[in-house]
C-alpha cells in the first residue's frame, strides 16, 4: 500500500482542527512526506538515505573507524556493517587496517565515492526544493534553524 495511502487523508481540510494543531503530528506526517521524496529520488540513483548520511560524513569528516561512522551518522553499528559492505563492493569507499589498531578498519571516501556524492547531493537538493516548496527562502532556514533547536535539545538528554 502506496504511503499516502497509509497514512490518509490527503485532504487537510477533512482533518480536525485539534490534530492539524498538533506540532508532533505534523513533524511526523512530515517526516512521511520528506522519506517519501527523498526515499524515491535516492532509489533512482541507486543509494539509499543511510548510504548518503555515510559518503557526506566520510567526505566532512575524513576517514574514519566504523564505529566513529556509526556515531556520526546515527546508524546503528550493525546496520553500518551492511552500509559499508555495499559502498565498499561498489569501490565508493575503502577499508584499510588502522596503522595504530589494526583489529579496526579506517574506511575512506574513495575518487569514485565522491564523484558519486556529488550527483546524490543534487538529487538531495531536488529533495529539499521539492519538500519545502510552499516555503520561501526566509521561511526554509527558519524552519531548519527551529529544528536544529527541538533535536539538539532531545538529544542533550
Amino acid at each position: 500500500m502506496p504511503e499516502r495511502d497509509r497514512h490518509g487523508p490527503t485532504n487537510p481540510s477533512a482533518v480536525p482542527a485539534r490534530l492539524r494543531s498538533l506540532a508532533s503530528r505534523l513533524l511526523g506526517r512530515g517526516t512521511v512526506h520528506a522519506e517519501r521524496i527523498s526515499n524515491a529520488r535516492l532509489a533512482a540513483a541507486g543509494a539509499t538515505r543511510w548510504q548518503y548520511a555515510t559518503l557526506v560524513t566520510l567526505r566532512d569528516s575524513g576517514p574514519a573507524s566504523q564505529a566513529a561512522l556509526s556515531e556520526r551518522t546515527g546508524i546503528h553499528r550493525s546496520d553500518m556493517v551492511a552500509v559499508l559492505s555495499g559502498l565498499t563492493e561498489t569501490a565508493y569507499v575503502q577499508r584499510a587496517p588502522d596503522p595504530a589498531d589494526r583489529r579496526r578498519n579506517i574506511v575512506t571516501l574513495t575518487p569514485a565515492g565522491r564523484s558519486w556524492l556529488h550527483t546524490l547531493d543534487q538529487l538531495v537538493d531536488e529533495t529539499q526544493d521539492e519538500l519545502l516548496a510552499p516555503l520561501t527562502p526566509a521561511e526554509r532556514a527558519e524552519l531548519v534553524r527551529l529544528l536544529q533547536r527541538i533535536d539538539d535539545h532531545h538529544s542533550a538528554h
